[in-house]
């Protein structure tokens, strides 16, 4: 009886003991996870619903039915936030300075046999001299409707129509004029910026669905939203970039 609860005994000791010793070794820590971004070669392919074939863009890898298509949100976030830079960087481009810039055109709009039409579309543009912009319409007809457009516009030029062509003189930017190109820099900046913001707000949507889907675990999910929030900031960044280097250019004499 003595031995089997010396025997006993031991073994409580035994257990003790293993137990103290098994809590004092370090915990292994979680293996290192990259972020997104960084992790090319592990893309996570999730499902995502688009209401129509409409919006079906390059970025879909693959259709199951008539609505449902796997794309990688990461890059779909990238390309329509680039999209909307590229839409900004274009917004500027037509705010006029004191130099003659084709671009300035851009959002000028003829009513073309009752259709809205960009100027672009009817008509070559050319900047033949630093302070001049010459407008060759394809269609000789259309120079009256396409006149009266540029006149309309908030562009302040004074079109100079001889019948086959249209020349536009570019004057330097009084005070006044600078001030108001400087708030429409500030507008079309901030429309930017709140167009970047509505991606990531898709973005994150996609992101939880999937999530709550169970296509994607939790630590997913996190790296995800990382890089969504990391894109967001380097696209913001790059408008409010684009809008101080044209304030600049504005403020220049």
């Amino acid at each position: 009886m003595n031995a089997i609860i010396l025997s006993t005994s031991s073994a409580q000791r035994s257990t003790a003991s293993s137990k103290a010793f098994t809590a004092t070794l370090p915990r292994p820590k979680r293996p290192c996870r990259l972020p997104v971004h960084q992790r090319p070669a592990q893309r996570r392919i999730i499902s995502l619903l688009i209401p129509s074939p409409a919006n079906l863009t390059s970025h879909v890898l693959h259709a199951t039915g008539s609505d449902a298509v796997e794309v990688d949100i990461e890059e779909d976030t990238m390309e329509r936030m680039e999209k909307t830079m590229e839409a900004t960087r274009r917004s500027f481009g037509t705010v006029r300075t004191g130099r003659a810039n084709p671009a300035a055109l851009d959002r000028v709009m003829v009513d073309y046999y009752g259709a809205p039409t960009p100027l672009r579309q009817l008509a070559g543009i050319s900047a033949p001299e630093a302070s001049l912009l010459v407008v060759q319409p394809y269609d000789t007809s259309a120079i009256a409707v396409i006149e009266k457009a540029i006149m309309q516009s908030d562009l302040g030029l004074t079109p100079n129509n001889n019948g086959r062509l249209i020349r536009l003189q570019i004057p330097a930017l009084t005070s006044d004029r600078r001030k108001e190109m400087t708030k429409i820099v500030a507008k079309l900046a901030e429309e930017g910026k709140v167009a970047i913001r509505n991606v990531r707000r898709d973005s994150m949507k996609a992101i939880e669905k999937r999530e709550k889907e169970s296509a994607i675990g939790e630590d997913e999910r996190k790296d995800l939203e990382d890089a969504v929030q990391e894109l967001t900031n380097e696209y913001v960044a790059s408008i409010d970039a684009l809008a101080k280097s044209k304030n600049e250019e504005l403020t220049t004499v």
